[in-house]
């Protein structure tokens, strides 16, 4: 692994001109699910795969640490609210929080695309840096590499993260019981939304701004005051159905919420009627569930409401055994479908 200097000495890249720099779909959706299911675990087995978690928990010299990784291929690569910079961080600390563990370490590794201009990169950069300072991170490592004009669109980023696990709960799939509440922490597909509009020039009454946040405050808390979390699970592409599916699937029981307790803000909706999409598969880059034993509710709620980016959780549904890896949703009229997993991305390129 590459130390610190290492990092800055690679991004010390030769510049042409002012404006030109020669540099060097994880997630929701059918597809990703059979890619991981025939391709990757058959191959690749191990206990941690098995959980099909946010990352993997790792238990070395004593310690209880948290692994994870993510690509970042956001189009376009600025977005009200935020920036692929912004993603790259907040989405493996992200990753990391939902495993239960105290971010500490990121790597980030750049795949530019030769003549991606240099003032891009620079607030790209600098939106990294934000963001980790923000989360409390540091980054310690990194790569870049270079492709050719018109095969790279511009930008992807790569970011890994190291944390560490210090409470005695397994945090996982494998932890729901039945009988356990399943909490949302905020409104959903505003992410999803802010990336179609900026993509397509779309204009509203408002304009939409992704929910991108870190969400460690908030579990933190939730560790700290003593609530026995038993699964977290950030909604990011596939947005909050396709998290529960493979929550259910995994854990092998069944998870049933009520359409109406969703919260969806109104100009979201509106622009979800207006495009055909369903902002319970958008994806979304500030939320999560935490899914908790029912005599916990109640606390629980009241530690995600002290904090901004949880302020407006909310409980939206229960766990139970039967039937089994399943997702049912009450809907407005009263009635009850079984939630599917999409065969694809409603929104491609969106994290």
């Amino acid at each position: 692994m590459a130390e610190a200097k290492d990092f800055q000495l690679q991004c010390a890249v030769p510049l042409h001109d002012a404006t030109y720099v020669q540099l060097a779909h994880g997630g929701g959706g059918r597809r990703m699910h059979e890619l991981l299911e025939g391709l990757l675990l058959p191959r690749f087995s191990s206990p941690q795969l098995l959980e099909r978690h946010d990352g993997a928990i790792l238990h070395i010299a004593g310690a209880r640490l948290a692994f994870t990784t993510d690509s970042y291929v956001v189009k376009p690569l600025f977005f009200p609210g935020g920036d692929i910079g912004t993603l790259a961080i907040n989405g493996t600390v992200n990753d990391l929080a939902m495993c239960g563990a105290r971010p500490l370490y990121l790597s980030s590794a750049f795949i530019l695309e030769e003549g991606f201009p240099m003032e891009s990169l620079r607030q790209v950069v600098e939106s990294m840096r934000i963001a980790a300072a923000e989360s409390q991170v540091q980054l310690v490592t990194g790569d870049t590499k270079v492709v050719d004009k018109g095969k790279g669109d511009g930008i992807f980023v790569n970011t890994a993260g190291i944390g560490v696990v210090e409470h005695g709960l397994t945090i996982a799939p494998s932890a729901v019981r039945p009988g356990d509440i399943v909490l949302l922490s905020g409104d959903v597909g505003r992410h999803g939304i802010a990336i179609m509009a900026m993509r397509e020039g779309l204009s509203f009454e408002t304009t939409i701004e992704s929910d991108c946040a870190p969400l460690w405050e908030p579990v933190a808390a939730l560790l700290h005051a003593g609530i026995e979390i038993h699964c977290l699970r950030d909604l990011t592409r596939g947005g909050l159905s396709s998290g529960l599916i493979e929550i259910a699937e995994t854990a092998k029981l069944r998870i049933s919420i009520d359409e109406l307790s969703v919260p969806v803000r109104e100009d979201v909706a509106g622009a979800c009627e207006i495009l055909g999409l369903d902002p319970l598969y958008l994806a979304n880059e500030g939320r999560f569930i935490a899914i908790v034993p029912e005599h916990e509710t109640a606390q629980a709620l009241d530690i995600l409401g002290q904090h901004a980016v949880s302020s407006a959780a909310v409980r939206i549904g229960q766990v139970s055994d039967r039937p089994s890896g399943m997702v049912t949703m009450k809907g407005r009229l009263g009635t009850e479908r079984v939630l599917d997993m999409q065969s694809g991305e409603q929104l491609p390129r969106i994290c």
